[in-house]
């Protein structure tokens, strides 16, 4: 009789993977992603744990574990957003309540948004990574930034402009635009 971790399913392609492979293939991708919709590690831990069971639970009917995972993953983080609204997040501010007339599809698109921008902002140089926090974090004026880092004020306004403008194109390039 095969263990849990020995039984296998057919994945992309036909190709027979086991729950063992899958976990170890999709765990670190997948709280990645979790984190990048959550913002907060321990609940995008929680998460993924909760969805590995489900699936562990459900293999047998389970056609497209990957997908499955990745579906699970986003549904179950919508759920904690939509009943955690009022939370306060790590860094001190509050999540901006949303419209009543936004349909759920409108707050999943919107969380992708913003996970994608977390991951963008934590690929950036430290120093522009320093720029965009004191500014759009701390909400300090260019000044103040310049007093802070050393950087002339309009060393500061141009190397703002190009952040930004590189996060935009990047954002694009994830289909997210507008005030999604």
């Amino acid at each position: 009789m095969a263990t849990s971790s020995q039984t296998e399913s057919a994945g992309a392609g036909g190709k027979k993977i086991s729950l063992r492979e899958i976990f170890e293939a999709e765990e670190s991708p997948l709280l990645r992603y979790a984190f990048s919709l959550l913002g907060r590690r321990a609940i995008a831990e929680e998460i993924v744990q909760e969805v590995f069971l489900q699936l562990h639970k459900h293999w047998d009917n389970v056609e497209n574990p990957r997908a499955w995972l990745y579906r699970s993953v986003r549904n179950r983080s919508f759920t904690h957003h939509r009943d955690h609204k009022r939370e306060v997040l790590t860094d001190g501010a509050q999540e901006p309540e949303s419209d009543d007339d936004d349909t759920p599809g409108d707050m999943v698109a919107r969380m992708e948004a913003a996970g994608f921008l977390r991951l963008l902002l934590a690929e950036l140089e430290e120093a522009d990574r320093q720029l965009v926090h004191l500014k759009y974090f701390e909400d300090l004026k260019y000044r103040e930034i310049s007093e802070r880092t050393g950087l002339s004020i309009g060393n500061v306004g141009y190397r703002l402009h190009h952040v930004l403008k590189q996060l935009a194109e990047k954002l694009r390039e994830f289909g997210i635009e507008g005030t999604t």
